[in-house]
C-alpha cells in the first residue's frame, strides 16, 4: 500500500514565495534539420480523452545510458541520433552537434491498410537498453531492435510485431515505456496500447464507416475506453528466441483505464511498477465499472461519534472558534462572546510569545457554543505587547458581539501561517454537534486549523455564522457550510494541478506480487515524475499534499537484490517543493512536469503565443522564506543527465547545462 506520510520537520508553512534568478546555466540552440512530427489523429473515430492526454504528454526525445546521446524519430519515420557534449559548455553553444540518419523505419505495409484507416496510430516511440542498442516503434504495430555504432549508420538485429489474435490477425499500433535487463540474456519490454474489443473493431472496419448511423454508434462505443500494458521478452543474442517468426513473446499483459503515467522494472524487488489513474487488472478478472451516482443516490457520510440512523438526528457543523486575517505588521483575531458581556469581565494579557484571555461571569458553554478562554496560549509567532490591544463591540440588539484582538508583529512582513503554534494539530475539520444533544466541546477545539479570512471586511462575519448555528440548533435546521472562508479558497483551479494517480505491482511472472496482494492501493495526487534520463528509483515521486510538492523516495531497495515475496515498498518524505502546486496552477499550457532531487521543471507547450518555456524551481530547506525560480524560453519535450537538460522543440534543440 502506498503511504505518503510527510515528515513535518521538513514542511515549510513561513514559506513566502519564489524569486526570479537569472539563470546561470550556457544556453545553446541548434536549428532542426530533421523535425518530428505532431500529428495527432490517422483514423476514421474521434480520439479518446485518454489518447488526447497519451499524444499530449509524449516524450518524442529518448536518452541513452551514457551521457550525451539523444534518439528521436523524425516526420519521414527516420531515426535520427544526436550526440551532445554535456561537459563542453564553451564549444558546445558556438558548434552544432551532429544529426545523422542512422536508420531508415520501412513504410506501411499494404495488408494493414485497412486496419491503418480505421484505428489510430501512436507516435513513434523508443528506449535505449545500451549505448549501442536502442527498440524503436513505428507507431503502427511493428518493434525494430537496432545496433548503432559510435558512427555511421544501424544495424537491424530483428523486428518484430504486436497482435491480438483474439482480436484481430493485423498488428496493433503501440508505444514503448521503458526497456530493462532482467537477467543476463533476457531483456523485458513495456509496452502499452488501446484495446479494442472484436465488436469495435468490426464497427470501425466496415465500408459503412461515413454513415451517420455508424457514427453514432462510434461515438457510443468510444465513450470510454480501455489500454493494455505487455511485458515482451526477447533473448540475446537474439537467434535463440524460441517464438514464431516476428511475433512479440508476450510474458503478461494487464489492462487499465488510461495509458501508465510511469512503467518501469525495479531490480530491488524483481517487480515492475505501473501507475496509472486507476490499477491495471489482470485480463480475464471481473471489473465494474465506474459508476457516477445521481444526487438522489448520495448519502451523507457519518462524522466521527455520529449516529445518522439516531432519529430526529440533525447533524451542525460549528463555526470555527475565531476568525482573522493579517497586514505586513498587525495580526487582528475577532472573537464572538455573549452580546451581554460586560467589558469588565474581559480580561486580555500580552506576553512576547503568547496570549491570555478569559472571560468572568459566563459559563463554558453558551447556546451550545464553547466560549474561548486561553492560559498562555503559545503564539504562532513573536509579538510587540506594548503595543498590541483589544477592543470590545457588543452590536446592539445582536446575540453575540465581537471581542478584537490586535497583535503587533514583532517582526514586520512576516506572514503568519496561523494565530496560534498548535493550530493544525488537530486536523482540518471542525466538531460537529448533534442537535438535541449537549455539546462538550472539550479542550483543544481551538488548536484546528483555522483559514485565514483574506477579505479583511469579512472578519466579523464571524458574528453571523454563531448566530445561525445557535439558531439552527434551537430549531434543528442543518447548519453545515455556516463556517467562515467559504469560496475563499478556489477549489477547481487547486484540484486541476496534478493528477490522480494510483500503483500496480506486477511479478516477473505476471503474477501480483504477494506483499501487495496483503494491501490496498491507496490513491494519490501525482505532481511530477522523474526528469527522463534520471535513475528514477532514486529521484522518486513528487505527490502533492495542499499546495506543496512533496518528494518522496523509496526505502528498501537500496540497490541490492531482495526478496519480492517480502518487501514492500515503504516511501520516505526527503524534501520539500513549497507552494508547488500553487504556482504550476498559474502554469495552464504545461505539457511536462518533471524534477530531479533538487529541481522541478514545468515545460510549456508553446501554444499561448509565449512561446515554450521551462519554469525551473528549487528546493528550499525547512527554514526558508524564499526559495529560488529560472524561466527558460522554447523548450518543449525534454530528456536529461544530472546535469543536462536537452529539449526538443519544433524547430529546435535546446540544451540547459548545468541545471539541476
Amino acid at each position: 500500500m502506498a503511504h505518503f506520510s510527510p515528515n513535518r520537520e521538513l514542511l515549510n508553512p513561513k514559506f513566502e514565495g519564489y524569486k526570479l534568478q537569472v539563470i546561470s546555466p550556457g544556453i545553446a540552440r541548434h536549428g532542426l534539420p530533421y523535425k518530428p512530427t505532431q500529428a495527432t489523429a490517422s483514423g476514421r473515430s474521434p480520439l479518446s480523452l485518454q489518447e488526447v492526454q497519451s499524444r499530449i504528454t509524449h516524450n518524442h526525445l529518448v536518452l541513452s545510458p551514457a551521457s550525451g546521446r539523444v534518439l528521436y524519430i523524425d516526420a519521414d519515420r527516420r531515426v535520427i541520433v544526436v550526440d551532445v557534449d554535456p561537459t563542453d559548455v564553451s564549444s558546445a553553444i558556438t558548434k552544432s552537434p551532429r544529426f545523422d540518419v542512422v536508420y531508415e523505419l520501412p513504410a506501411a505495409i499494404s495488408t494493414a491498410q485497412t486496419q491503418s484507416e480505421s484505428v489510430h496510430r501512436e507516435y513513434p516511440s523508443a528506449a535505449f537498453l545500451a549505448d549501442n542498442t536502442a527498440f524503436v516503434s513505428d507507431g503502427r504495430g511493428s518493434l525494430y531492435i537496432l545496433s548503432i555504432p559510435a558512427r555511421g549508420p544501424a544495424t537491424l538485429l530483428s523486428s518484430f510485431e504486436l497482435f491480438d489474435k483474439e482480436v484481430t490477425s493485423l498488428p496493433l499500433p503501440f508505444r514503448i515505456h521503458s526497456v530493462a535487463r532482467v537477467s543476463d540474456g533476457t531483456v523485458i519490454a513495456l509496452l502499452s496500447s488501446r484495446y479494442y474489443d472484436a465488436e469495435t473493431l468490426s464497427l470501425l472496419t466496415q465500408d459503412t464507416a461515413a454513415t451517420s448511423s455508424t457514427h453514432h454508434q462510434h461515438r457510443h462505443h468510444f465513450h470510454s475506453s480501455e489500454f493494455d500494458v505487455w511485458a515482451a521478452r526477447f533473448t540475446f543474442p537474439l537467434n535463440m528466441m524460441h517464438v514464431h517468426s516476428g511475433m512479440l513473446d508476450i510474458v503478461w499483459r494487464r489492462r487499465g483505464q488510461d495509458v501508465p503515467m510511469l512503467a518501469d522494472y525495479d531490480a530491488s524487488r524483481n517487480a515492475y511498477v505501473l501507475i496509472g489513474s486507476l490499477t491495471y487488472r489482470e485480463i480475464g478478472a471481473s471489473h465494474t465499472p465506474a459508476y457516477e451516482p445521481s444526487p438522489d443516490e448520495i448519502a451523507p457520510v457519518p462524522r466521527a461519534g455520529e449516529d445518522l440512523d439516531a432519529g430526529d438526528n440533525t447533524t451542525s457543523t460549528k463555526p470555527y472558534p475565531y476568525s482573522w486575517t493579517q497586514t505586513p505588521d498587525v495580526v487582528t483575531v475577532a472573537f464572538a462572546l455573549p452580546s451581554s458581556t460586560p467589558k469588565s469581565n474581559i480580561t486580555v494579557l500580552f506576553s512576547p510569545t503568547t496570549l491570555t484571555m478569559h472571560v468572568k461571569g459566563v459559563p463554558d458553554m453558551h447556546e451550545g457554543i464553547r466560549l474561548p478562554r486561553y492560559s498562555a496560549k503559545q503564539l504562532w509567532d513573536r509579538i510587540r505587547p506594548s503595543t498590541s490591544f483589544w477592543t470590545w463591540d457588543r452590536e446592539g440588539d445582536s446575540r453575540f458581539g465581537i471581542l478584537s484582538v490586535h497583535l503587533d508583529k514583532m517582526t514586520e512582513g512576516q506572514k503568519w501561517m496561523h494565530v496560534f503554534a498548535a493550530a493544525g494539530t488537530r486536523g482540518a475539520t471542525r466538531a460537529t454537534t448533534s442537535a438535541g444533544n449537549e455539546a462538550t466541546g472539550g479542550g483543544g477545539d481551538d488548536d484546528i486549523d483555522v483559514p485565514e479570512t483574506l477579505d479583511p471586511s469579512e472578519l466579523y462575519l464571524i458574528r453571523e455564522a454563531f448566530e445561525k448555528y445557535t439558531e439552527a440548533l434551537k430549531t434543528g435546521e442543518d447548519a453545515s457550510g455556516l463556517g467562515l472562508a467559504q469560496g475563499e479558497m478556489d477549489d477547481e483551479v487547486d484540484d486541476s494541478v496534478g493528477r490522480p494517480a494510483a500503483f500496480t505491482w506486477v511479478s516477473e511472472d505476471g503474477s501480483t506480487p504477494p506483499w501487495w496482494k496483503k494491501n490496498s492501493t491507496s490513491p494519490f495526487n501525482l505532481l511530477s515524475t522523474p526528469l527522463p534520463g534520471t535513475d528514477a528509483r532514486l529521484a522518486g515521486l513528487v505527490i502533492k499534499n495542499s499546495i506543496d510538492g512533496l518528494l518522496y523516495v523509496t526505502e528498501g531497495g537500496g540497490g541490492t537484490q531482495c526478496s519480492s515475496d517480502t518487501i514492500a515498498p515503504e516511501w520516505k518524505h526527503t524534501g520539500t517543493f513549497p507552494a508547488l502546486a500553487f504556482v504550476l496552477a498559474s502554469k495552464r499550457d504545461t505539457r511536462f512536469t518533471h524534477h530531479t532531487q533538487n529541481a522541478i521543471f514545468a515545460f510549456e507547450n508553446g501554444s499561448v503565443d509565449r512561446g515554450g518555456n521551462v519554469y525551473i524551481y528549487r528546493r528550499s530547506s525547512p527554514n526558508q522564506l524564499w526559495a529560488k525560480q529560472s524561466c527558460s524560453s522554447r523548450s518543449n519535450n525534454n530528456k536529461s543527465d544530472s546535469a543536462t537538460v536537452v529539449c526538443l522543440c519544433e524547430n529546435q534543440l535546446v540544451v540547459l547545462y548545468d541545471v539541476s
